[in-house]
């Protein structure tokens, strides 16, 4: 309020002051004489300062026709001027609007309308590396993949803008199911941006789809460069790919180079278990069953697992079972309390034919843990103890219905796979397999209870094979044995019939 006053003020003081000039110059005696032609011409002061000013004034206006005329000239010549920069302000106003409105359009899911304030816009504007790209994503929104990929392909054409080209064909391709090309524009758009996360992401999976773990590694090391990833779980999938290049490797029949790489790959994750099976098959391939045993069992103390037990049982192959009983308890006394423990020594002991044994190893997980594995096992030490038929067809009857522990399962779409693989099978997923209790939908049993239903079988042809003996002692009597269920059932009337 108070600067409006001191405008009020000026603006007053302004009039006052030009009121008393024009005042004075009325009342000032004189004037100024002008020649022009012979003809004088006197002017009074206040008409002399009127004239000078209409002079100065059209001389003004004269600079202006003159530079009107000049522009025009220029305009006219094709050169920039005030015009063409008029002309050009007022098209890009048009293009921007339309551009404006075509991200609208594409964002409310109008594909066409997009496309058509694309090409007004591109109309106005002439700026290919703005109107290509929301014409191409107007496409794709309205299922031309066609005109898509038409102007993906323009794009290449402008270093400023190839990166999206690249990607975009990249995507569409990944669309259509052709991961080969995929895969290769993969490889490019990551040679042009290396920092590019999803880039990083769609080629590190289609490596792994693809097997390609050298590969793999390079782009899964280019993500912990860039701070993309990090290092604890970069060490891990690192570990994944170098187990899985093992594999590779030793699936060509180069031995010495497959456990160089199985090694370091138990050394970058020593809890990763088939890099810590596969590393210590190495060790026994060169004859060092200490380092075998030292993997295992660093591994064991991490997860105990069926295969950790599988692999040490190749250290000493031909081991009767006693002796094996003594060699394990380097494993099972890490952890004496785990499940995994308990049934592997039951199982020592059922093939030692220790029944007492694998029932006090076993302890009370029939009860507060009923696996199917475990349940089969109470059967092998019901039937070895001599129990009725019908007890271990309990135990048996009860595994078919009881979960089957843990397994390997993708822990993020919850398939189960019957061993590890580098990437889940279901989505493609590279490292989410998991050793843990699957849903209960699953069905898969895991490989170590694959030795009980033989353990079972051999077990129960001894009690028929004592059975048939004892049949062969009563005389005068021909005894028919009938198998029902794995039962031997002596009919003794039907023989007399």
């Amino acid at each position: 309020m108070l600067w409006s006053l001191v405008k009020i003020l000026v603006f007053v003081g302004v009039i006052v002051a030009v009121t008393l000039g024009l005042g004075m110059l009325l009342e000032t005696s004189g004037g100024v004489r002008v020649s022009v032609a012979n003809t004088e011409f006197t002017l009074s002061p206040l008409m002399a300062i009127l004239g000078l000013v209409a002079l100065l004034a059209g001389f003004w206006i004269l600079l202006k026709v003159l530079g009107l005329l000049s522009a025009t000239f220029h305009f006219l010549n094709g050169d920039e001027t005030a015009i063409s920069r008029y002309f050009t302000r007022n098209r890009e106003r048009k293009g921007f609007e339309a551009l404006a409105d075509g991200l609208m359009a594409l964002a409310s899911g109008e594909g066409r309308t997009a496309m058509a304030k694309a090409a007004k816009a591109e109309k106005y504007l002439a700026r290919p590396e703005l109107t290509n790209l929301l014409t191409a994503q107007a496409a794709e929104s309205a299922g031309d993949s066609k005109k898509a990929q038409e102007v993906y392909k323009r794009l290449l054409t402008d270093e400023r803008t190839r990166f999206v080209g690249v990607r975009g064909i990249m995507k569409q391709k990944l669309a259509e199911g052709d991961t080969d090309t995929a895969l290769k524009l993969a490889e490019k758009a990551f040679s042009l941006k290396p920092k590019h996360e999803e880039t990083q992401d769609v080629l590190l999976k289609l490596q792994a789809e693809t097997e390609d773990w050298s590969g793999a590694r390079k782009t899964l090391n280019a993500k912990l460069k860039h701070g993309n990833l990090p290092r604890d779980i970069h060490r891990r999938r690192d570990a994944v790919l170098a187990l899985s290049e093992a594999k590779e490797v030793m699936a060509e029949g180069s031995s010495i180079e497959a456990r160089e790489t199985a090694i370091e790959a138990n050394r970058l994750s020593p809890d990763l278990i088939p890099a810590a099976v596969l590393a210590a098959l190495g060790y026994i391939e060169q004859g060092k069953p200490k380092y075998a045993t030292r993997v295992l069992k660093k591994a064991w103390a991490a997860q105990p697992h069926p295969d950790l037990a599988a692999a040490f049982a190749e250290i000493a192959p031909d081991e009767s079972p006693e002796a094996r009983i003594k060699r394990f308890t380097v494993l099972t006394r890490v952890s004496p309390d785990h499940p995994e423990t308990k049934t592997l020594l039951a199982e020592l002991n059922i093939a030692a034919e220790d029944f007492p044994a694998a029932r006090r190893a076993v302890g009370s997980l029939a009860e507060t843990d009923p696996t199917a594995r475990v349940l089969t096992i109470m059967a092998a030490i019901e039937r070895g103890e001599g129990s009725d038929d019908a007890v271990v067809r309990g135990w048996l009857t009860r595994a078919l219905s009881a979960p089957r522990g843990p397994q390997w399962v993708c822990q993020k779409c919850q398939t189960v796979h019957a061993a590890w693989a580098p990437t889940c099978a279901g989505c493609g997923t590279l490292d989410t397999l998991s050793w843990t209790e699957a849903p209960e939908t699953s069905v898969s049993m895991p490989a170590g209870t694959a030795m009980l239903p033989l353990i079972v079988g051999a077990l129960q042809d001894k009690s028929e094979a004592v059975d048939a003996e004892d049949a062969e002692i009563v005389p005068d009597h021909e005894v028919i044995v009938v198998k029902l269920d794995d039962e031997p059932v002596e009919d003794a009337e039907a023989a007399k019939g």
